[in-house]
């Protein structure tokens, strides 16, 4: 069974640091992308990040470029999200997704999703 499990959100104020993590089970983890995207409230899914599964290249929004990274460590089957410099609309619910190989920005590309995780920054 294909899992995906996020944890690490939580509420932090203003310029606060948070550092999300994507577990991930039941598939060949290294041969699949992991992408991050958030839902704020009544707004659209939107991508933030995402890592390949080959090569290591990254994708990240304008949004948040300069103060989000994202990682991934094979042995651990988990990405990683590192969020700095926090700001209010970076509250949202956020999701790890996987794909097959290469990098994606839109959701429709990936097959596998998981239940996400809410981060709040508080002003």
């Amino acid at each position: 069974e294909v899992q995906l499990v996020e944890s690490g959100g939580g509420l932090v104020q203003v310029g606060g640091s948070l550092r999300l993590s994507c577990a991930a089970s039941g598939f060949t983890f290294d041969d699949y992308a992991i992408g991050w995207f958030r839902q704020a409230p009544g707004k659209e899914r939107e991508g933030v990040s995402c890592i390949s599964s080959t090569d290591g290249s990254t994708y990240y929004a304008d949004s948040v470029k300069g103060r989000f990274t994202i990682s991934r460590d094979n042995a651990k089957n988990t990405v990683y999200l590192q969020m700095n410099s926090l700001k209010p609309e970076d509250t949202a619910d956020y999701y790890c997704a996987a794909r097959p190989l290469g990098i994606a920005t839109v959701q429709h590309e990936y097959g596998y999703w998981g239940q996400g995780t809410q981060v709040t920054v508080s002003s």
